[in-house]
């Protein structure tokens, strides 16, 4: 059901993007980073999250945190993870396969910045096997999402 909904949204909204399978899994960072061929950096992540009954996601970069202070201030209030058995219930994606398309109600979507330190990030479609390799502008542009800086990237060593 999730593939097939990521799927149908890209065929609509993107059809140029191509859906990308992997016979391993891709459901951390880490697998997809080694299933896809690119960094961890360059793995978008998808974290969904809630601030009191507002439920939204924020697609980062792979290395980076959520930083506590900056969420507080952006979504103006203490942001929690969702817990593993509201996930797919709320997106239609399982854990590991969240993405920001073809979700199962409407939520709302947020770029963190970091995302513009990459031409192409990879983010999942749907399944614990599936990606896309999109730019970041096209993915907040058929997204609807809006652009935040909410997270902390690694320092560069």
């Amino acid at each position: 059901m999730s593939l097939e909904s990521v799927r149908a949204f890209l065929a609509e909204r993107a059809p140029e993007v191509e859906i990308l399978h992997s016979p391993t899994s891709s459901a951390t960072v880490a697998l997809a980073a080694e299933a896809f061929g690119v960094t961890p950096a360059e793995i978008a992540k998808t974290l969904s999250l809630r601030v009191g009954e507002r439920v939204f996601l924020v697609v980062a970069r792979g290395d980076a945190r959520l930083d506590n202070r900056k969420a507080r201030e952006t979504f103006e209030g203490k942001v929690k993870m969702l817990d593993l058995s509201e996930v797919e219930v709320l997106t239609g994606h399982p854990v590991g396969g969240v993405c920001p398309f073809g979700l199962a109600q409407p939520l709302e979507v947020f770029c963190d910045i970091s995302l513009q330190d990459f031409d192409i990030v990879v983010p999942a479609a749907g399944s614990i096997t599936t990606a896309v390799k999109i730019s970041p502008a096209r993915m907040a542009e058929i997204t609807g999402a809006e652009w935040v800086n909410v997270c902390q990237i690694p320092a560069e060593v």
